[in-house]
C-alpha cells in the first residue's frame, strides 16, 4: 500500500534507515499491547528478540538512533496501535491519520511487519558438496596424487577409469557406467575418446587408513589428439601405462612412453584384458620391458571388464606416483590446462594450481592477454562440477569468473594465471605449443538456403575445439561455404559426425588437402592451403619458384609376417625407409617418412587392409620438402570444376586423371548437347570421357523422300547441336557432386 500524494507532502524525504531496536519503555508497551491483545492464549512469551522491519518504509524517516544493543521481546505485531506508539515525530505534529497511514505502511503483512526470517534449507546436493569439501580440507598435499591413463586407441582406458571411480565410491556400480567421462555422443557412438576428461576421487587407503585426494585424466588414444595428452601431461605427476594382453605394445603405446618420459612422469605398468582367451600376459611383459626398459617385476595385471584386480590400480599409484610440489602461502600461480565454452557462464576453465589459493572473488590477471577478470566460481568435477569455497596447491579444478570470459580465443593453452600486483613476483609457466592443422577440407550446405543455420552450428562446435580452423570459402559449383583445417582425417570425420548429431546438420565435404608452401625468386614464401589458388604449370612465376610439402615420420608396429605387404605400400606412397627394428620376437617396429597428403588419403585403412587390421599407426611432423607438385583440374566441357581441384605429385598425374573422369562421368546427367569431362594438369590433357547427347530421330517422319531431303534434316540438327553447345551450360546437381566426393 502505498501512501496518497497528499500525505507525501507531509512526510519528510526517504531515508534508508531501517527501524532495529527501541527504547525499553516502548519494548514494554507493545508487549503489554500485544499480550492483551493475543486473548491470553498460551504459548505466547518468549525470550528470542524479534525486529520489527526488515526493510525501510516510508515514514523511516521519523525513526531517530537507538543503541543497537535494545531489542524488542518477540510478540507478533497484529494491531498498528503500538505502531503508533513508536513513530517519533521530531518535533513535528503529525494527525491521527497521518499516524495512522504510517502504522499501515510499516505493519501490512508479514513481508514487512517481521524483521527475521527463515533460515534457508540446503538441498541434499549441497549437503553432499560441503561434506566433500570438508572431507578435502583435512587431506595436506603430500597426500595428493595426480596422474592420467595413457595407451593405445582400444586398449581400455575408458573402461578402466570407470572402474576406478566406482572403485572409489564417487559413482554408483552399475552395469549403466559405460564411458562414465566422455561427453560426447561420438565417443560413446564410436568407442573412443576425443576429448580428454577429468575427475576428483577420494580414496581411503587400506595399509595407511588415511584419506588421499586423486584427480583423474582420461586422455583420447588416437594420434589426431595428441595435443590433449601432452596438455593432460602438464597437470599430472605420474601416469598408468595401459597395454592390451591381447594386442601387445604399439604404435601409439610406444609415441605415449616417449611423450611422457620427456616430460618427466613416473610410469606405472598396467597389463589389461588378462580375462580373453587370446590374452597372452608374459609377451606383453616382454615387451614392456625390452621396448621401455621398465621393471615389470611389480606391473599391475587386471580386467576392466570384469573388475578383476581393480583394486591393486590406486595402491599401485599411491606409492609409485609422486605427491605434487606447491605451497598455498606463496602468491597464486595458477596454469590453464583446458577450456570449454557454456552458454550461460562463458568459457570455464580447467586449472592446475602451482602455488597459492584462488576463491569465488578474487581478482586474475592473465599473463598472455593481459586481461584481468573476477572469479565468479571454483570447483571440482566429480565427476560432475561440484562447487567449492576454494582451491588449493596442488589441486586441479574449474573456475570460471563474472562477468564470464566471452571468447574462447582469450583462453590461450598453457597460460599462466596470478591475482592483480603479483605479475612481477611469479614465474610464468613456459606453456604449451598450439596443434598446428595438418589436413584442410572445404564444407558446403546441400542446401544454399541452410547457409546461415550451418554457420551457426559450426561456429558452436569450434567455440569448443578451438583446434579447428575456421574461414569463409566459395565455390562456382557449390556456392558459400567454408574452409576448415583439422589434426588429421579422425579429427575432420568426428566433426562432420557432430555436426549431423548435435545440430542435425548435412555438409558435402570435399576431398582432404594438405598446405604447400612455394618459395619464389624474390624470396617470399606463401603458403597455399586452398588448391584452387596454387598457381598453374603454365604460370611464367613458377619456372623460378620452389614448391615444398609438408612430410611426417610414420611410425608403424605389426607383426612380421605381414612386414612385406606393409613395406610395398609405404613404397607407393612415396615413403622414405627409416629404420626397421625388432623388439618382439613377432613383432616389428617400421619407420617410414613420407609426404602427409600420401597419409591422409587412407593410409591406414590399407595398412589394416593387408595386416588384418593388427597393423598401428602413429605419426608426427617431419617438416617441408622440396617436391615436383602439380595442380590437377577436372574440366566439363572445358571449364574447371573448383570443387574438385587437387594438389598431387607429378608421378600420380595420369592415374589419378583417369579415376576421376570415369568416376564423374557415372554421377553426370545427359544433356541434350555433348558433355566433353577432362582432366587436365595446366594445359596438358591427361585424360578425357564424352557422355553423348539425347538424340531426336528426325528422319522418323520421313518414310519414301529423296535422299537430298535426309541430308538436309541432318545437317539443320548438326548446325542446332553445334549452336546449343556453345551457349548451353552443364548443371551438375550437388548431389552429383556428394556422390562423387564420398569414398
Amino acid at each position: 500500500m502505498r501512501p496518497c500524494p497528499c500525505l507525501r507532502r507531509l512526510l519528510p524525504p526517504r531515508r534508508q534507515w531501517p527501524l532495529r531496536t527501541v527504547l525499553p519503555s516502548r519494548a514494554a508497551a507493545i508487549t503489554a499491547g500485544n499480550s492483551s491483545s493475543s486473548g491470553g492464549r498460551s504459548g505466547s512469551t518468549t525470550t528470542e528478540p524479534r525486529r520489527l522491519f526488515s526493510e525501510p518504509t516510508t515514514f523511516m524517516s521519523h525513526v531517530q538512533a537507538l543503541p543497537t544493543s535494545q531489542t524488542i521481546p518477540t510478540a507478533a505485531i497484529t494491531t498498528t496501535q503500538p505502531l503508533r506508539q513508536l513513530i517519533p515525530t521530531n518535533g513535528r505534529q503529525l494527525n491521527s491519520l497521518q499516524l495512522d497511514h504510517a502504522a499501515r505502511l510499516g505493519g501490512q503483512s508479514g513481508r514487512r511487519g517481521y524483521a527475521s526470517a527463515a533460515p534457508k534449507e540446503t538441498t541434499p546436493d549441497q549437503r553432499k558438496a560441503a561434506a566433500l569439501e570438508k572431507r578435502i580440507a583435512a587431506i595436506p598435499i603430500e597426500r595428493f596424487r595426480n596422474f592420467c591413463i595413457v595407451a593405445h586407441i582400444d586398449h581400455g582406458k575408458s573402461t578402466l577409469s570407470d572402474r576406478l571411480l566406482e572403485y572409489t565410491g564417487t559413482i554408483s556400480a552399475g552395469d549403466g557406467n559405460k564411458q562414465v567421462l566422455d561427453k560426447l555422443d561420438v565417443e560413446r557412438e564410436r568407442g573412443i575418446t576425443v576429448k580428454a576428461q577429468t575427475c576428483t576421487m577420494l580414496y581411503h587407503h587400506q595399509k595407511d587408513k588415511l584419506d588421499y585426494l586423486l584427480h583423474l585424466v582420461d586422455t583420447p588414444g588416437h594420434v589426431d589428439f595428441r595435443a590433449e595428452v601432452t596438455r593432460s601431461y602438464a597437470s599430472c605427476g605420474g601416469a598408468l601405462l595401459l597395454v592390451d594382453a591381447s594386442q601387445g605394445v604399439q604404435a601409439q603405446t610406444v609415441a605415449n612412453f616417449y611423450l611422457a618420459f620427456a616430460q618427466g612422469l613416473t610410469l606405472v605398468p598396467v597389463v589389461n584384458k588378462i580375462d580373453l582367451a587370446s590374452a597372452d600376459v608374459e609377451r606383453a611383459l616382454g615387451q614392456l620391458q625390452s621396448a621401455f626398459e621398465l621393471d615389470t617385476s611389480d606391473t599391475v595385471k587386471i580386467s576392466a571388464k570384469t573388475g578383476l584386480g581393480i583394486g591393486e590400480v590406486l595402491p599401485a599409484v599411491i606409492e609409485n606416483v609422486p605427491a605434487p610440489v606447491g605451497d598455498e602461502k606463496k602468491p597464486l600461480r595458477m596454469l590453464l590446462v583446458d577450456s570449454w565454452y557454456d552458454t550461460f557462464r562463458g568459457v570455464i576453465l580447467l586449472v592446475r594450481i602451482f602455488d597459492g589459493t584462488v576463491r569465488a572473488g578474487d581478482k586474475l590477471v592473465s599473463f598472455a592477454t593481459a586481461n584481468q577478470y573476477t572469479v565468479g566460481e571454483v570447483g571440482i568435477q566429480h565427476p560432475g562440477p561440484v562447487p567449492q569455497s576454494s582451491l588449493r596447491a596442488g589441486q586441479v579444478g574449474y573456475i570460471f569468473f563474472n562477468p564470464g570470459m566471452r571468447k574462447i580465443q582469450d583462453a590461450k593453452m598453457g597460460d599462466t594465471f596470478t591475482k592483480v600486483g603479483y605479475e612481477n613476483v611469479v614465474e610464468m609457466y613456459p606453456g604449451f605449443e598450439e596443434p598446428k592443422p595438418m589436413v584442410f577440407v572445404a564444407a558446403f550446405p546441400t542446401d544454399q538456403d541452410h547457409y546461415q543455420k550451418l554457420a551457426d552450428s559450426i561456429g558452436q562446435l569450434v567455440l569448443n575445439d578451438r583446434s579447428v580452423t575456421l574461414q569463409k570459402d566459395h565455390s562456382e559449383a557449390l556456392g558459400a561455404g567454408w574452409r576448415l583445417g583439422f589434426l588429421g582425417s579422425l579429427h575432420c570425420s568426428v566433426f562432420q559426425d557432430r555436426l549431423r548429431q548435435e545440430h542435425g546438420a548435412d555438409i558435402i565435404i570435399t576431398e582432404p588437402a594438405v598446405p604447400t608452401k612455394i618459395v619464389w625468386s624474390t624470396g617470399k614464401e606463401e603458403v597455399v592451403t586452398n588448391p584452387a589458388h596454387f598457381p598453374d604449370t603454365d604460370d611464367h612465376r613458377m619456372r623460378t619458384a620452389r614448391v615444398y610439402e609438408p612430410f611426417v615420420l610414420a611410425t608403424i608396429t605389426l607383426p612380421d609376417e605381414y612386414l612385406g605387404r606393409v613395406i610395398e605400400i609405404c613404397e607407393a606412397a612415396r615413403g622414405m625407409q627409416k629404420s626397421i627394428e625388432y623388439f618382439h620376437s613377432t613383432q616389428v617396429i617400421l619407420k617410414y617418412e613420407m609426404p602427409t597428403s600420401s597419409l591422409v588419403d587412407d593410409l591406414f585403412g590399407r595398412l589394416k587392409g593387408v595386416s588384418k587390421g593388427y597393423a598401428t599407426l602413429d605419426y608426427e611432423d617431419a617438416g617441408w620438402r622440396e617436391s615436383d607438385l602439380v595442380k590437377l583440374n577436372l574440366l566439363v566441357n572445358k571449364k574447371a570444376v573448383d570443387a574438385v581441384t587437387k594438389i598431387v605429385h607429378s608421378s600420380v598425374v595420369n592415374r589419378l586423371g583417369r579415376q576421376w573422369v570415369t568416376k564423374f562421368k557415372e554421377h553426370v546427367d545427359r544433356q541434350m548437347f555433348e558433355i566433353v569431362i577432362q582432366a587436365a594438369a595446366g594445359r596438358r590433357i591427361v585424360a578425357r570421357e564424352t557422355l553423348k547427347p539425347f538424340r531426336k530421330d528426325v528422319l522418323a517422319k520421313l518414310h519414301a523422300s529423296d535422299i537430298t531431303r535426309r541430308k538436309k534434316l541432318l545437317e539443320k540438327q548438326k548446325a542446332g547441336r553445334k549452336r546449343l553447345r556453345a551457349v548451353g551450360n552443364v548443371v551438375i546437381d550437388q548431389a552429383s557432386f556428394q556422390k562423387f566426393l564420398q569414398k
